[in-house]
């Protein structure tokens, strides 16, 4: 099976700051991956690197098993991968609605449009003409989720979808998480949240100083759980 996101060996930077180091990572079609770990091992950077943002000078990346020399961020959207940025990255000046039709932009075939996402999140309906800025951090976060469905994607990155959010929408969005999943769309977890990775993720990898350190299949179990939290404590 060609993996949708694989990552080979790749050294990353930012500028002369040496972040990954031989970072090898897969998700395959339908797959649920958490990637776990403490502040500061370089999880966002992984996501970065994919879309450019960090300068990769060592390794490969491949998207769709087609191998990217310099990662974009249209490359990615081309190849299906749409990504939920950690701090949501709402356009101040656009209402809701034209949030949403942002994602839409890679013109993707699939299930995802505006009346779809209107049903997962009525409350984006209610405000869709609201600016998006305006709107609580977990209504934003459903806003930065719903904009990512718009692409119609193959995988979504989710890059610490519950910061600072109420457990209550957490819980809503390990729901919706489920949902999508369930449809079939990829899922690459980037969380510290071990109730949310125990809830939607199958198999987990850890990270420590730039690269996988550890990885297996996520469980509800209590030995799981503990495995997960020691690795993110680390």
């Amino acid at each position: 099976m060609t993996p949708l996101l694989e990552l080979e060996n790749v050294d990353a930077f930012y500028g002369a700051a040496h972040i990954l180091h031989g970072m090898t990572l897969r998700v395959d079609v339908g797959e649920r991956v958490a990637l776990i770990g403490r502040n500061g091992v370089g999880k966002t950077t992984v996501v970065n690197t994919v879309l450019g943002l960090a300068s990769m000078r060592g390794g490969r990346v491949a998207l769709g098993g087609a191998n990217q020399k310099r990662p974009r961020p249209y490359a990615a959207a081309q190849h299906g991968v749409a990504v939920v940025p950690q701090g949501r990255r709402i356009v101040a000046n656009l209402t809701v609605e034209e949030n949403l039709q942002l994602g839409a932009a890679a013109r993707r075939k699939g299930p995802w449009n505006l009346a779809q996402i209107y049903e997962l999140f009525p409350i984006l309906l209610e405000r869709a003409h609201t600016r998006g800025t305006a709107l609580s951090g977990g209504q934003q976060q459903m806003l930065a989720v719903g904009r990512a469905l718009m692409a119609n994607p193959a995988l979504i990155l989710l890059d610490e979808p519950t910061e600072g959010l109420a457990p209550v929408i957490v819980d809503q969005l390990a729901e919706i998480f489920g949902r999508v999943a369930a449809q079939g769309t990829a899922l690459l977890l980037i969380e510290q949240n071990m109730s949310l990775v125990v809830r939607v993720a199958a198999r987990y990898c850890a990270m420590a100083k730039g690269s996988v350190v550890a990885e297996g299949r996520v469980s509800d179990s209590r030995d799981c759980r503990k495995d997960l939290e020691d690795h993110v404590a680390v």
